[in-house]
């Protein structure tokens, strides 16, 4: 018995542990893209997401996320390249790289397990993202108002196999992608 009781344990704990549902980002401040909360579901706690050196005004290249005990950073995996970044968080790496070389408009997300693609619903608009294929779930993020990219609302319908990191990494893409560099 009382080397049974650890193993249920271990079996258990994948069930007690539920998914994060992401709902909203905006901007800590209204004339600044450098620090940003952002909301999860069933959550009275906001995270955080900042740019890693704020003193440094050309330098977006590192950002760091946390809400509560999860936490992690967001790196451009070459310098001067930003169509490829590097989310580092809870032992994962997800990838983020646009399809097309300087085509901001859609990205290829990877987490090792599964690969999605984001894009802008309306090419030549900057307000409304979602996934191209559904087969994980629905993702969409829009602006709470039109042509203002400090606030949006997330729809997050992913399946519950989509890790937290995974959506971090696309709510990332399109923020700092939609945002001026202010």
């Amino acid at each position: 018995m009382k080397n049974v009781l650890p193993l249920l344990l271990l079996f258990a704990l994948p069930f007690t542990l539920k998914a994060q549902y992401l709902t909203g980002v905006a901007t800590r401040y209204n004339d600044s893209f450098v620090e940003w909360f952002f909301y999860v579901e069933d959550s009275d706690e906001e995270g955080t997401l900042k740019l890693t050196w704020q003193f440094r005004e050309d330098d977006w290249t590192e950002w760091d996320y946390r809400i509560g005990e999860i936490f992690g950073d967001i790196k451009m995996k070459w310098k001067g390249q930003p169509d490829e970044w590097e989310l580092r968080g809870d032992n994962k790496i997800v990838t983020a790289k646009t399809i097309w070389r300087g085509d901001f408009r859609e990205w290829r997300i990877s987490d090792g397990n599964r690969t999605l693609t984001l894009k802008t619903k309306w090419g030549n608009l900057w307000d409304e993202w979602e996934l191209r294929d559904t087969r994980h779930g629905n993702f969409t993020m829009y602006t709470n108002w039109e042509r203002d990219p400090r606030d949006w609302t997330i729809i997050d319908e992913m399946n519950e196999d989509v890790p937290f990191e995974t959506k971090m990494m696309m709510m990332f893409v399109v923020i700092f992608n939609s945002s001026p560099r202010q």
